[in-house]
């Protein structure tokens, strides 16, 4: 009697431990699960964005024009189908940027309000090409173009921010045209903001949507 109840005291011993070690693995594996997911949420990307106006000067002509850029642009990956693309692009954007220039000589102020259609971000940075639908004067030959515009987000206050574009010279063939713009293309933010600024949202791409 004394032996069996030994291994039955044992056999109770051993079931109670494998128990314990069943109820560890789980919470073990449990615990790996959530954090692998915590892993997985960190990499997701966000939206990237830029916002914000901002007058700004270009460091090679000392005149009184007063130019600026105004963005409302948020990214939307994937979300413009595209000729051997249907599942769109990853910087496919959507929003709107206007660019104004106020020709102190002339006293006249061109306006160009765009459409967004890609946007791609660095820390810190941003670069757009927006479709221009809409001109205050029908003979700038913009409406209808790509436009590729860069920004420098240089912190609050706008004080360092700085922003680039496609025309004015910086984009030229060898014959003197200016050539024509692809998507998410502009040159460096060379230009100082004087006046307002900007805020750039940087988020990674994001990735190949599943088929």
């Amino acid at each position: 009697m004394a032996s069996l109840s030994l291994s039955l005291s044992a056999r109770r011993t051993a079931t109670a431990a494998v128990a314990a070690l069943v109820a560890g693995l789980t919470l073990c594996t449990s615990s790996i699960a959530s954090s692998a997911e915590q892993r997985t949420e960190h990499r997701r990307p966000g939206a990237a964005r830029i916002v914000g106006s901002g007058d700004f000067v270009l460091p090679y002509l000392n005149d009184n024009d007063v130019r600026s850029f105004s963005f409302d642009a948020v990214a939307a990956p994937y979300s413009t189908p595209r000729p051997g693309l249907p599942t769109g692009l990853p910087v496919d954007a959507r929003g709107t940027v206007r660019i104004s220039h106020h020709s102190a000589d002339q006293n006249v102020t061109y306006t160009f309000d765009g459409q967004v259609e890609c946007l791609v971000t660095g820390p810190n940075t941003a670069t757009v090409t927006a479709l221009i639908t809409k001109v205050s004067h029908e003979g700038t030959g913009l409406l209808g173009k790509r436009v590729g515009l860069s920004v420098h987000d240089g912190g609050k206050g706008g004080k360092f921010d700085r922003v680039g574009f496609s025309w004015n010279g910086v984009n030229l063939l060898p014959n003197g045209e200016d050539a024509e713009v692809g998507t998410c293309m502009a040159p460096a933010p060379y230009a100082p903001v004087v006046k307002g600024g900007y805020t750039v949202t940087h988020a990674e791409l994001a990735p190949l949507p599943r088929p």
